[in-house]
């Protein structure tokens, strides 16, 4: 069990995800960014899908009650273990009553603390994410709070210290065209890829707002039904700013859709820090593929060195 003694952060449990409710009107919720989770895990024998506490926007500090291995993946952080220094993308076990302080998110947007077999949570609708806007899901459907108890599934365990290489960052992000990529003007399709757009400060878990000198610009006023709309998919409202979905978007929109995130970017996406400029570059699906393959490749890297641990 971990007793959370102080926080000023936006905390609260995630896992990949909820699927295969969208069409009840329940969104997806999960990581904001899926490849940090899934390498944390992976680094404490989890199974992938393992849910980890999601810190965004501050710090905390909590109290282990029993041997517990622990790592902290995303975003980079300035930790400590009592005293000694705690590093992202490393493995430490932490001793009962050792205190883990997050004092501050130094590059990127989202951390995730995993620790070994992860929270004990109920799994709500197949998952364990908190869907903050239906409140439940995660622990007591909401952000975390000082003087939370959330128990832990493996106790009294250690592991040896062992690092990762990070996940790098990057604010050149891939799209591929989605089907109403055509009744946009053929100079914002080009326009798209050769301007910066500005990350805009308003950005959330919802959705990523972005501006741009120039506009996008559809050919024809166009009415449309909603449509189901995943995370990564690129929006554009009447003023051709464009808004890209995020993890807890809604499940519709009314949009024209220009584009989607590929799945493999939409970690780097989300933590760009708010403000930043991004750089869209249109692929091809099969390149979309080959770029998947490359973070399955890192994963697997993982797991051929924890193999070599145990």
């Amino acid at each position: 069990m971990i007793y959370i003694e102080n926080i000023n952060a936006f905390a609260h449990i995630q896992d990949l995800g909820r699927f295969g409710y969208r069409d009840f009107g329940i969104g997806h919720a999960g990581a904001m960014d899926a490849l940090a989770l899934q390498a944390g895990n992976i680094l404490l024998h989890n199974e992938e899908n393992t849910p980890a506490i999601e810190i965004t926007l501050g710090g905390l500090s909590i109290t282990f009650d029993c041997s517990t291995p622990f790592c902290l993946t995303g975003a980079l952080c300035e930790a400590t273990l009592d005293d000694m220094p705690v590093y992202s993308y490393w493995r430490y076990t932490a001793k009962a009553g050792q205190r883990l302080t997050i004092n501050a998110i130094t590059h990127g947007n989202y951390a995730y603390l995993c620790v070994a077999g992860g929270f004990l949570v109920p799994k709500v609708l197949n998952s364990y994410s908190t869907d903050l806007k239906a409140a439940f899901g995660g622990y007591q459907g909401r952000l975390l709070k000082a003087g939370d108890h959330i128990p832990t599934a493996k106790r009294d365990q250690t592991l040896s210290s062992i690092g990762i290489e990070p996940i790098s960052f990057t604010n050149h992000i891939y799209v591929v065209a989605s089907s109403e990529f055509d009744v946009f003007t053929e100079e914002s399709q080009q326009r798209f890829s050769q301007q910066g757009w500005k990350l805009a400060t308003n950005s959330n878990r919802m959705g990523y707002r972005f501006n741009g000198e120039q506009p996008l610009k559809l050919k024809n006023a166009l009415e449309m039904l909603s449509y189901a709309a995943p995370m990564g998919t690129i929006q554009v409202p009447p003023d051709g700013q464009p808004i890209i979905l995020m993890a807890d978007t809604q499940t519709t929109g009314g949009y024209p859709k220009f584009g989607c995130i590929i799945q493999a970017d939409l970690g780097r996406l989300a933590q760009n820090p708010f403000g930043s400029e991004i750089y869209f570059q249109l692929i091809s699906r099969q390149q979309a593929l080959e770029i998947y393959q490359k973070n399955q490749n890192y994963l697997n890297h993982i797991r051929r060195i924890i193999d070599e641990t145990r």
